[in-house]
């Protein structure tokens, strides 16, 4: 009796000695298992995209300059970028005095480098005219060239700021006597022409 008691003891512990091991291998194979299934998360490196060492380099700005007269506040030259209109130069210029002739301007109009933009006063006589320097010719509402003093009629004469009929006839009697004028400075010669006068009209005559 007692030997089959120790027979079946040394059976029981070698039974779950077995079992053990089995268990520990079967537990290993599955840990295995979920590594190699395990998800890798990339590191910052890794996830970041390649950036290219060549850098784009700003073209520089391009700006005109433009010559404003007549009835704005702060008139001079300013410095306008190519796609700003003749409203954005009058305001750079502090805006427009009072009494101001807003329907001789056009404001949707274009810059262009070296315009001169002159802005008449209500009552004025003549045109506003934008003269572009660098090209040697104007802007009006006529289209007309540089005027040439001793050349013009009295109607193209007119087309001048501040110069009416009767100052277009003196203009014209004064060359006819006194012969053709030798520059513009001479046209300060003509009666009821003063230096207000030819200051407007300084960059809008030639002599030929």
């Amino acid at each position: 009796m007692i030997d089959s008691v120790k027979k079946y003891k040394w059976f029981i512990v070698g039974s779950s000695v077995i079992t053990i091991v089995i268990l520990i291998y079967a537990r290993g194979l599955v840990y295995d298992k979920e590594e190699e299934t395990e998800w890798t998360i990339p590191s910052e490196e890794e996830q970041a995209p390649e950036v290219s060492e060549e850098r784009l380099v700003p073209e520089p700005d391009v700006k005109n300059l433009v010559d404003v007269k007549g009835a704005v506040e702060n008139p001079g030259v300013y410095e306008v970028m190519l796609d700003e209109r003749v409203i954005d130069v009058i305001e750079k210029a502090g805006g427009l005095k009072e009494g101001a002739d807003e329907t001789k301007i056009n404001f949707a109009g274009r810059v262009t480098d070296e315009m001169v933009l002159y802005i008449p006063i209500i009552g004025e006589e003549g045109g506003s005219m934008i003269v572009s320097a660098g090209s040697s010719s104007t802007s009006t509402s006529q289209g007309a060239d540089k005027i040439n003093i001793n050349k013009a009629t009295s109607d193209e004469l007119q087309t001048l700021p501040g110069i009416g009929p009767s100052k277009a006839e003196a203009i014209i009697s004064y060359r006819e006597d006194s012969g053709l004028f030798q520059t513009i400075d001479d046209l300060k010669l003509v009666t009821g022409i003063g230096d207000k006068t030819f200051e407007k009209l300084q960059e809008l005559i030639i002599v030929k």
